[in-house]
């Protein structure tokens, strides 16, 4: 029988040496191609890029270390994972009397009425009392004095809005 000679060998044991050798390869081909699918889909949230990254390990071994190259850091769940706690840490926050400011991010407390940081206005203090309120607040919830706040306007479309503060800013402030 005829025995197909890889390479032009004709040595039986280098032959069969060879050919260990390429199937060899070829096995760690096919578990890259399954590897970079796998981990692909632990860090892409897209089906386009699992594809992609896929097909691109069909190229034997460069496919699979450029996308390890360009592959994002870190898994899906971990980006998850790190975001609840994030989320936690901010109601936890919330929870003992702390809050962000809107300007900076500082932490400041509840009942600041600026922020020690930037020192910008986080809160108006009550005419009355002179407790911090919310800025939605109409009435202060700890001497009943009435603040100066207008109730919010009614959701109207966005063109009438603009043309009404548009009007607002070009009149003269009633005294």
């Amino acid at each position: 029988m005829l025995e197909l000679a890889v390479f032009g060998i004709n040595n039986n044991g280098l032959n069969t040496a060879v050919k260990v050798v390429i199937l060899f390869l070829v096995v760690i081909w096919a578990a890259l191609i399954f590897w970079t699918y796998a981990d692909a889909r632990r860090r892409l949230d897209d089906p386009m890029l699992i594809a992609c990254a896929t097909a691109a390990s069909l190229f034997p071994f460069v496919g699979t270390i450029v996308y390890t190259i360009v592959r994002p850091p870190e898994f899906l769940d971990d980006v998850r994972l790190r975001e609840l706690e994030m989320q936690t840490a901010e109601l936890r926050m919330h929870s003992t009397g702390w809050e962000l400011c809107p300007h900076c991010d500082h932490e400041v407390k509840s009942d600041y009425v600026r922020c020690p940081h930037c020192l910008r206005r986080v809160k108006d203090p009550c005419t009355g009392c002179g407790k911090p309120l919310e800025p939605h607040w109409q009435l202060c919830p700890y001497c009943e004095t009435e603040t100066a706040v207008a109730p919010p306007p009614a959701q109207t479309s966005r063109r009438r809005r603009r043309t009404s503060e548009a009007a607002a800013v070009d009149s003269p402030p009633a005294q």
